[in-house]
């Protein structure tokens, strides 16, 4: 009986201890983007990068002795947060340790309130900017490696007054994503004397914008800032701004900035500009190359930070010595942050080895990594206009 009870200890001792593995103790590891949905033309290089990152510690072997980490993809949409939140809790039940995601940020807030802080599950955020989210109740288990859009919006509307405009309308995808942009943006335009001569709501999924972009027309304005996504009432918004003649210039936010916009209208958007999220800084040049040695273009949207995201969560769990939830929660601040050796896109093996003899790490990345006290980024932005058709990065803001 003695030698049962102690078989039956060690059996459930083993399940407890491979919680977070599968059949062959790989590390369980959740993507969660929006490959369907208005962003879908930009989520396949976010989630390419960052199981660049998991794949680059994963083939060191160096983590946690020589573990390897198994990716498991789920769709957010970006905009149905019941389905983001379904899917979440079908990566949680099947015991990942960490979420790399979600992207837009009513989802990406859905997730966290519902799913993943009840279970305490790391999420970390690429591009989820509503500065809604510096405030959730999220218990130390929501990070970004983006920053707020309280910044965002002033970066944009700096770039707005420096372009000369001096009226603009503005128009918002009717979510968390867009309001808080839009509200922020307007503020600060108006701060710097430049007239805001309506704000309107769109919602995204219309075969036609006519209506809304003649109630844009009529207020008038040297630009119309389009605050919402490229792949959905953004793009319907420019189609029918050019159609109709109401507006030649377009004021981007970072969910409009993409290859698909230029595709789609070419040189029509000579006049325009936006601003995104991210750094011409050292790291920035590093990971361009990793990337490229991998097969990935890291000129779209929040590759750097996705990428980012996916290494801090392998370095948590090397600095706490565990494959485990609250290992990675209590460590992704100290390897973010200073004080450490710095470690750049193609370290991570160093940084593993580092960490693994007791040494600190400063995980800079791709995009300089430093996070605030609530643990998202302070972050830099590009400020970006388009040439020839063409998405160019002018300067670092």
């Amino acid at each position: 009986m003695k030698k049962l009870m102690i078989a039956v200890c060690m059996f459930f001792t083993s399940i407890a201890s491979n919680v977070y593995a599968d059949g062959h103790g790989n590390i369980k590891m959740g993507i969660i983007l929006g490959f369907t949905g208005p962003i879908e033309s930009l989520t396949p290089a976010m989630a390419a990068s960052a199981e660049l990152a998991f794949s680059e510690a994963s083939d060191s072997g160096s983590l946690l002795g020589g573990k390897k980490i198994k990716v498991e993809r789920a769709d957010s949409t970006c905009v149905d947060s019941a389905a983001a939140t379904s899917a979440a809790e079908g990566l949680v039940s099947n015991g990942v340790v960490a979420i790399m995601g979600a992207d837009c940020s009513g989802v990406t807030g859905a997730i966290a309130s519902n799913v993943a802080v009840p279970n305490g599950v790391v999420m970390i955020s690429p591009s989820a900017t509503s500065p809604g989210l510096t405030t959730l109740e999220d218990k130390g288990y929501f990070f970004r490696t983006a920053p707020s859009d309280a910044r965002g919006g002033q970066i944009l509307a700096n770039i707005t007054k420096d372009r000369g405009v001096k009226s603009v309308a503005i128009t918002y995808t009717n979510n968390d994503y867009g309001k808080g942009l839009a509200d922020v943006y307007k503020a600060a335009v108006e701060a710097h004397g430049i007239k805001v001569t309506t704000t309107a709501a769109h919602e995204d999924g219309k075969a036609d914008y006519a209506a809304e972009v003649a109630t844009l027309a009529s207020a008038g304005g040297d630009a119309v800032a389009v605050i919402g996504y490229l792949d959905q009432g953004g793009k319907g918004i420019i189609q029918g701004s050019l159609d109709s003649g109401a507006f030649d210039t377009f004021i981007l936010s970072d969910g409009m900035i993409g290859d698909s916009l230029t595709d789609n209208f070419g040189k029509a958007l000579n006049k325009s500009f936006g601003s995104i999220p991210g750094s011409t800084g050292k790291g920035a040049g590093v990971f361009a190359k990793v990337a490229k040695a991998g097969g990935i273009d890291s000129s779209g949207p929040y590759t750097g930070e996705s990428y980012d995201a996916a290494a801090l969560i392998t370095l948590a769990m090397q600095a706490g010595g565990k494959a485990d939830r609250a290992t990675i929660q209590k460590n992704v601040m100290s390897v973010a942050n200073a004080p450490g050796t710095k470690i750049y896109p193609g370290q991570l093996k160093k940084a593993l080895d580092l960490l693994s003899k007791g040494k600190a790490v400063n995980y800079e990345g791709a995009t300089g990594v430093e996070f605030t006290d609530v643990g998202e980024a302070f972050g830099s932005f590009l400020e970006k206009e388009i040439k020839g058709g063409k998405f160019k990065t002018k300067k670092q803001r």
